[in-house]
């Protein structure tokens, strides 16, 4: 399997566990401090070619995410769960734990995330679906971000995550439904 778009990871790790699971082009940002040359060589790579950011399931990952945001808009961003990316004696999440299965699907599900992007899903109805302000609303939000496959995000983000990638409310309700049926049935 052969990628067009070149992938952003953040370290050497990334890109050999990239190598393991298809055939890809990396860039890596080495860590979260982010320079202007490797947001430069990002943005050479999405007018050439398109860019998949894949970075790991924690803060730092999603500081280098919302930096290229910033910097290069219009980029395919995919994500792996943090159940799927940790090590497996515990010691640390990155991609580079992820397993090929995983890797590809998450690039499968990559997504373009919209700046500008409106919504009719409101803040009444995370409140309403128990995604924030709420016993369980962090593990709703986790399921949410697994079923809808935009990534886990706190409470004051979501709402922003959902209008990024531009989730319907039908789509929402969708989402909403069977997470609650997975929750009664489970």
């Amino acid at each position: 399997m052969k990628i067009k778009e070149i992938i952003v990871v953040e370290g050497k790790d990334d890109t050999i566990a990239i190598k393991r699971a298809l055939d890809a082009d990396t860039i890596e940002t080495n860590g979260s401090a982010i320079n202007m040359v490797t947001l430069e060589k990002i943005k050479l790579a999405q007018e050439t070619r398109g860019v998949i950011v894949l970075t790991d399931p924690d803060y730092p990952g999603q500081k280098i995410r919302n930096t290229i945001s910033e910097h290069v808009p219009g980029c395919k961003h995919a994500f792996i769960e943090k159940h799927a990316a940790l090590h497996k004696y515990g010691k640390g999440v990155g991609v580079e734990h992820a397993s090929p299965e995983v890797i590809r699907a998450a690039l499968k599900d990559s997504h373009v995330m919209n700046e500008e992007a409106v919504s009719d899903i409101t803040q009444d109805d995370l409140i309403t679906a128990g995604l924030i302000g709420g016993a369980g609303s962090r593990e709703r939000r986790e399921k949410l971000g697994q079923y809808l496959k935009i990534g886990y995000t706190n409470g004051k983000q979501l709402h922003k995550r959902l209008i990024m990638f531009q989730i319907s409310k039908a789509k929402f309700a969708e989402a909403i439904e069977n997470i609650s049926k997975e929750e009664y049935d489970g």
